[in-house]
Order: C-alpha cells, then sequence, then structure tokens
C-alpha cells in the first residue's frame, strides 16, 4: 500500500525530528529529492518518498523505520 499524502517542510521536519528550516537548508544543498508536487510555488514530497529518502540518509543503519 502507497502512502500518497504530501507533505511539506514542516511534516517532513515533525517526522525526522528538527526545524522545518533544517529541512529548506537539506534542500538548498541538494540533500532532499527532488519535491513530487510543487503548487503554489511550494514543494510537496509524498510521505513513502520522504520516508524511502529517511532510510536511505547516511548514518541512519543503526535507526529502525517506524
Amino acid at each position: 500500500m502507497t502512502d500518497r499524502r504530501l507533505w511539506s517542510y514542516k511534516e517532513i521536519a515533525a517526522h525526522i525530528k528538527v526545524q522545518p528550516d533544517t529541512v529548506r537548508s537539506y534542500r538548498k544543498h541538494g540533500l532532499l529529492p527532488p519535491p513530487d508536487h510543487v503548487e503554489s510555488g511550494k514543494p510537496y514530497w509524498y510521505a513513502d518518498t520522504v520516508r524511502a529518502w529517511v532510510a536511505a540518509r547516511p548514518g541512519n543503519r543503526a535507526r529502525r523505520a517506524d
């Protein structure tokens, strides 16, 4: 089953337990995947896209996905 909910910086930040500005910085430095959807200039990512990105992040090997 796929999770097609769109997440903004705020939801991504809550998921990885950082501030939304940190997620913006990740995007600015090319560390986030490209947005799945852009609406009125605001980027959004599918929840599954974010979860896959989190699982592949360096240093994530010791953590378990929920």
